[in-house]
């Protein structure tokens, strides 16, 4: 069942309630849940409701450029500006991690041969020549040892390769 109030997460929060012989059905998501603690907890009026589904408070972090907070972007998934990313930083590695399986950007993988895209080759090129001493590989030492002195003489004014 769909959080009656977003109507995008599954309902992690069903309670029903009988007043005046009314029958009344929340069925809410563990985020709009958190959101609407106050009004549900006043509108039932009840402290063992509480005491069941306490929640911890939403995060208070605000963004001081656009004014955006942790439950704001928790709610919508978007972030306000590239402040927020500073700003909320501990908060969106675990998400980062979770969806992509590391928090460094690499960008493109191929023909990249600007300037960081040589930065980059030139840093893997060099951790799989450790690996390659390291397992007493020097063939391919000596390959990859040429690959890495061709990158840094274009990268240190040495032409085109």
């Amino acid at each position: 069942m769909l959080c009656q109030h977003c109507k995008k997460n599954p309902a992690a929060v069903n309670y029903v309630e009988k007043v005046n012989g009314n029958k009344f059905e929340y069925h809410l998501c563990a985020f709009c849940y958190a959101d609407l603690y106050g009004e549900l907890n006043s509108k039932v009026n009840n402290n063992v409701w509480a005491g069941l589904f306490s929640q911890p408070s939403p995060r208070k972090k605000v963004c001081p450029v656009c004014r955006t907070t942790f439950a704001d972007f928790e709610r919508s998934g978007l972030l306000g500006c590239t402040s927020c990313y500073d700003v909320f930083k501990e908060e969106l590695i675990p998400s980062v991690l979770r969806i992509h399986g590391k928090v460094e950007h690499i960008g493109k993988v191929g023909k990249n041969m600007d300037e960081h895209g040589l930065h980059r080759r030139l840093k893997s090129l060099q951790e799989q020549l450790e690996n390659a001493l390291r397992v007493k590989d020097f063939k391919e030492a000596d390959r990859l040892n040429r690959q890495i002195n061709a990158i840094k003489k274009t990268l240190h004014g040495g032409g085109n390769g």
